[in-house]
C-alpha cells in the first residue's frame, strides 16, 4: 500500500511540468501571454471608450455640491439638469436616445469631486456637469481629461480653461470674459475702491481680475481684504474697508457669505455702493440677507430676471416642477445639457471626442436651441461669450437696469 501511494506521488510530480509548460518553448510562450495581454487591454480600453454611448441611453453624470458650503448653488445647478433632461426626453432625446442622470454629492470638497469623477468615468459616463464650485473643478477635471469625457463646469475661476483642457467647458463666463464689464463700470463712477474676496481659487482670480482690469485706469485700489471660505464673521473686514475711506465696495465671495457680508454692511451703517459680481446678488443671497441685499449693485451672467421670453418661460417652468425660484446657477445646469444637445447633434454622432471638437467654436443660437436661453459663443479653451446684465437689487429682488453685449462683439 506504501508504494502504490508513492507511486501516485511520483506520478503527480512527473505530471506537473506538462500542465505548467506550452509544448513550443518557454520564449514563445512568453511572446504569445505578452501578445495576449496587450489585446485584452485593448479590448478592455475600447469598451470603456465606448461604453457611454453603446447603449440605448446617454449616461450624463452631475458632480456637484449637494451638502457643505456650496449646497444651495450645487442644488440649483442639479434641478436646472433635470429640469432640461426632462424636456429632452419628452421631445424624444437626442439623436433617438434618452439622457439618464445620476447624482453625485461632492460634499463641497475637492478630494471627493475627483474620486466621484472617477466614479462615473468608471460607470460609463458620456459627459459630466459639475462640479460647480472653481477650486473642486480644477481638481477633477484631470480625471475626466484623462478619460476624454466632456466636462461642463460652473466655476468661474479663470485657471479652469487656461491649462489647456480639451474637454472642459464653461457654463458661465470666466472671469477673463466677465471682470472687463463690471471693470469697465466701476471706473466710470468711482476714483477708489476697497476689495474684499475670498481666499480660494475662485476668490483670489478674481481679485487677480479686478486689479488686472483696473491697472492703468483712474481708480485706485485702496485696499485688498482676504477673508476665508465658510467665514461668518465680516465684522473686521467691513471695518477694514470703511478704514480705506474708498468710494465703493468690491466683495467676491460666494453665495452665504455675500449674505454674511451684506449684513454686516448694514450693520455697521455703510452706505456707499457695493459692486460685486454674480454670486453677490442671486436669489440665495437675496432670500438670506434680507433688506441688506437692497441697493447691492452686480454685473451679471445671467437672471431669471432679464427681459428676454425665454428666460422668463424657463423661470416659469423652473418655478412649476421644484416650486422656488433659481438663480444663476440653476440657468446654467438647464443650458448647459442644451449645449450638449447641440453639440452632439452637430458632431452627428455619440462620440465623446467628436463632440467635444465640435464644442470648439461652437455658436449655438437661441431661436434654433430655445433652451440655450440666449445665443452663445464658444472658443476653443470651452470659454463662452453671450449678453449679460448689470443688476441692482431692490425691494428683494434683481432689476436689470442695463444689457451689456458680448464681449467679442465688434
Amino acid at each position: 500500500m506504501m508504494q502504490k501511494r508513492e507511486a501516485l506521488s511520483t506520478g503527480r510530480r512527473r505530471a506537473a511540468p506538462s500542465r505548467s509548460g506550452p509544448p513550443w518553448g518557454a520564449a514563445q510562450h512568453t511572446k504569445w501571454q505578452a501578445w495576449g495581454l496587450k489585446w485584452i487591454a485593448a479590448c478592455a480600453l475600447g469598451t470603456a471608450a465606448t461604453a457611454g454611448w453603446a447603449q440605448d441611453q446617454i449616461k450624463i453624470a452631475d458632480i456637484v455640491e449637494l451638502s457643505g458650503g456650496g449646497a444651495s448653488p450645487g442644488t440649483y445647478f442639479r434641478d436646472g439638469i433635470k429640469l432640461a433632461v426632462n424636456e429632452i426626453n419628452a421631445a424624444g432625446g437626442i439623436l433617438g436616445k434618452k439622457l439618464t442622470t445620476t447624482d453625485m454629492d461632492t460634499q463641497t470638497n475637492p478630494g471627493v469631486a475627483k474620486g466621484l469623477t472617477q466614479k462615473v468615468i468608471d460607470d460609463g459616463a458620456f459627459a459630466i456637469f459639475g462640479p460647480v464650485y472653481s477650486g473642486s473643478i480644477l481638481v477633477s477635471m484631470s480625471e475626466s481629461r484623462r478619460a476624454e469625457v466632456p466636462n461642463w463646469t460652473g466655476g468661474e475661476a479663470a485657471a479652469i480653461t487656461q491649462q489647456g483642457n480639451p474637454y472642459v467647458f464653461r457654463t458661465a463666463f470666466g472671469q477673463q470674459f466677465s471682470f472687463p464689464k463690471v471693470a469697465k463700470y466701476i471706473t466710470s463712477k468711482f476714483k477708489t475702491i476697497a476689495v474684499i474676496y475670498q481666499n480660494n481659487d475662485f476668490g483670489k482670480g478674481g481679485r487677480d481680475a479686478i486689479v488686472k482690469n483696473l491697472d492703468g485706469s483712474a481708480t485706485k485700489i485702496v485696499a485688498e481684504i482676504s477673508t476665508d471660505p465658510g467665514q461668518v464673521d465680516f465684522s473686521s473686514a467691513v471695518i477694514r474697508a470703511k478704514q480705506a475711506n474708498a468710494d465703493a465696495v468690491f466683495v467676491y465671495v460666494t453665495e452665504e457669505e455675500s449674505a454674511r457680508a451684506l449684513r454686516e454692511f448694514r450693520k455697521q451703517g455703510w452706505n456707499k455702493p457695493i459692486i460685486g459680481e454674480t454670486t453677490l446678488t442671486g436669489q440665495k443671497v437675496i432670500e438670506l440677507a434680507g433688506e441688506a441685499a437692497n441697493g447691492a449693485f452686480a454685473h451679471v451672467g445671467l437672471t431669471v430676471d432679464a427681459p428676454i421670453p425665454e428666460m422668463l418661460a424657463f423661470k416659469g417652468k423652473f418655478y412649476q416642477a421644484y416650486k422656488y425660484i433659481p438663480d444663476h446657477n440653476g440657468i446654467k445646469g438647464y443650458m448647459g445639457v442644451y449645449t450638449l444637445k447641440a453639440a452632439i447633434e452637430k458632431a452627428g454622432k455619440l462620440d465623446r471626442k467628436a463632440v467635444a471638437q465640435a464644442m470648439k467654436g461652437l455658436t449655438i443660437s437661441a431661436k434654433k436651441y430655445p433652451g440655450v436661453i440666449m445665443d452663445v459663443s464658444f472658443d476653443d479653451k470651452g470659454d463662452l461669450d453671450r449678453e449679460s446684465f448689470l443688476v441692482e437689487v431692490k425691494n428683494g429682488r434683481q432689476v436689470v437696469v442695463a444689457t451689456l453685449p458680448p464681449l467679442g462683439k465688434k
